[in-house]
């Protein structure tokens, strides 16, 4: 029978740079190419934490800080209620890891709607289709194949708190099912499932400076607050992470402006412990989630240094010509014990009507990334209402 942990870093090695550090994630002790000890943080249904609209992903990743759009329910709960128009929606596809796999890929629909000026409510759906596996056990004997695959639905209301800050809540439906299609006793485990919450908070003000009106905008999040999820013989904690961003945009003139930002993520589970009796990193999860999402910020074995190292930065700009068409470029780093993330991003967006067309390009800047040529495209839709008067909730 094929033994889980096989399985388990075959189907993971998909998902992103866990490719590169699979064997740190269940337990062995590697290197990477400097020489450096790879103890990536291991968490289930990692697709939650790829980026799935072209806008952010052209920023670097950054979306906490963003101003309002149709996908702020993904990235921020707290900011949605700011979005301008009464209703709208955005769907994204993402041809995930195209250069390993030309059959997986990455689908996101979203859609929002203005209750009145101070909240909103939004539904957010993910959809992981990981393209066609074969399975094989320890005598390399076929088990057959399969189509793994995961989604996430969520639902989220938001609601301005005063006249700078607003805050919302996203409660999410996880589902993972990685041997689907698998012929062995693995199969009976079925699918793992989890429920989780996004909070979140937005802080924006106005200023004037240079002769030119300026916005700073501050966004923090936590997300996939929830229950580890779990096959039966093996549980792991959800990718709960803490996420920091702050935007500045300067209105240039009355047709031009441009915005620049950055943003902090951190994941809130156990960092990987050493067993010296094994030689091999391991990963407790026996901890309560609260209780390894507070340990997160002190666990690391190397102490404060690598606690540091756990922490992803993006950077990323945007520019707007009469909020008709927008240049966007960004770049992500993650150390490279921590999977080695590290590229720059670029993007184009295109404003009509109520339409909207964004496109984002991914440029690896590690050799043989499988990231590299990653593409990210997505069709909005932001509807006013004719003639509408907004009611409010405090006139």
């Amino acid at each position: 029978m094929m033994r889980f942990s096989k399985v388990f870093l075959i189907i993971f090695s998909f998902y992103s740079y866990i490719l590169v550090r699979g064997q740190a994630a269940i337990g062995t002790s590697k290197t990477n190419l400097l020489g450096q000890e790879l103890s990536p943080l291991q968490t289930a249904v990692p697709f939650l934490g790829i980026i799935t609209n072209a806008r952010s992903a052209a920023m670097g990743d950054m979306g906490v800080a963003t101003s309002a759009d149709e996908n702020s329910a993904y990235h921020n709960p707290g900011k949605l209620c700011l979005v301008e128009r009464d209703f709208g929606g955005s769907i994204s596809y993402n041809p995930w890891l195209r250069n390993l796999a030309p059959d997986m890929g990455l689908y996101n629909l979203a859609g929002y709607y203005k209750l009145r000026k101070e909240d909103a409510v939004a539904i957010n759906f993910t959809y992981f289709d990981l393209g066609k596996i074969d399975f094989y056990d320890d005598q390399a004997l076929p088990q057959g194949n399969g189509t793994p695959q995961e989604l996430s639905l969520a639902g989220t209301y938001s609601r301005l708190l005063s006249k700078k800050l607003s805050g919302g809540i996203s409660l999410k439906y996880i589902y993972s099912n990685l041997l689907s299609g698998f012929q062995g006793a693995l199969a009976q485990s079925g699918g793992g499932q989890s429920a989780a919450a996004d909070i979140g908070f937005y802080y924006k003000t106005d200023m004037f400076a240079g002769g030119k009106d300026m916005k700073l905008a501050v966004g923090i999040m936590i997300n996939n607050i929830g229950a580890k999820l779990g096959y039966g013989f093996r549980s792991d904690y959800l990718p709960t992470t803490l996420k920091l961003g702050v935007m500045h945009t300067t209105e240039l003139d009355e047709y031009n402006k441009i915005s620049f930002g950055v943003e902090a993520a951190k994941l809130l589970t156990p960092s990987p412990q050493f067993d010296p009796a094994t030689g091999r990193r391991f990963t407790n999860t026996s901890k309560s989630i609260v209780s390894a999402m507070i340990g997160s910020f002190g666990d690391a074995p190397g102490g404060f240094g690598e606690e540091m190292r756990e922490i992803t930065l993006g950077f990323g700009t945007e520019y707007w010509y009469d909020n008709l068409f927008a240049i966007r470029g960004g770049f992500f780093n993650e150390n490279p014990t921590k999977g080695g993330r590290q590229y720059v991003s670029l993007g184009l967006g295109i404003k009509y009507s109520v339409l909207g067309l964004d496109f984002a390009y991914l440029v690896a800047t590690t050799r043989n990334s499988p990231l590299a040529n990653t593409l990210r495209f997505s069709l909005n839709v932001n509807i006013e209402k004719p003639g509408k008067v907004k009611e409010s909730a405090v006139e």
